[in-house]
C-alpha cells in the first residue's frame, strides 16, 4: 500500500513540474462561449499540445428589480436576470507554435479571455 502512495505523489510531482497555460472563457451566451472553446480547443491540438477542458464553471446569476412607476405604484416592478457563463481549459507542455496561435486566434464578440501561465 505505501508504494501505491509512492508512486502517486511521484506521478503528481511530475503533473506539477509541466508547464501550463490555464484560459478562463466568460461570456452571457452559452452558445457562443462553446463555439470559442471548440476554436481553443483545435488550435491547441493542431499545435501538439495536451489539453484538458473544457471544465464548465458555475454560471454567475446577478437579478435586479427596477420600479416600474416612480411613486404611487410600489408593487409594479420589473426584474431582470444577467448570466454569466465559464469555461476553463487547461493547457498541459505548451509549445511556442501553441502559443503563436493563441495570440492570432479570432474568438466570437463577447467572449472575454483570461490567460494565465502556471
Amino acid at each position: 500500500m505505501t508504494t501505491t502512495s509512492v508512486h502517486s505523489k511521484k506521478h503528481d510531482e511530475k503533473e506539477a513540474e509541466k508547464p501550463r497555460i490555464r484560459i478562463k472563457l466568460r461570456a452571457f451566451d452559452h452558445k457562443i462561449i462553446d463555439a470559442a472553446a471548440k476554436s481553443i480547443i483545435d488550435a491547441v491540438l493542431r499545435s501538439g499540445a495536451q489539453v484538458n477542458g473544457p471544465i464548465p464553471l458555475p454560471t454567475d446569476t446577478n437579478k435586479v428589480t427596477v420600479l416600474k412607476s416612480t411613486f404611487v405604484h410600489k408593487d409594479a416592478r420589473d426584474q431582470y436576470e444577467m448570466r454569466v457563463h465559464k469555461r476553463l481549459i487547461d493547457i498541459i507542455e505548451p509549445t511556442s507554435k501553441t502559443t503563436d496561435l493563441l495570440t492570432t486566434l479570432v474568438l466570437p464578440a463577447g467572449v472575454g479571455l483570461e490567460i494565465k501561465t502556471l
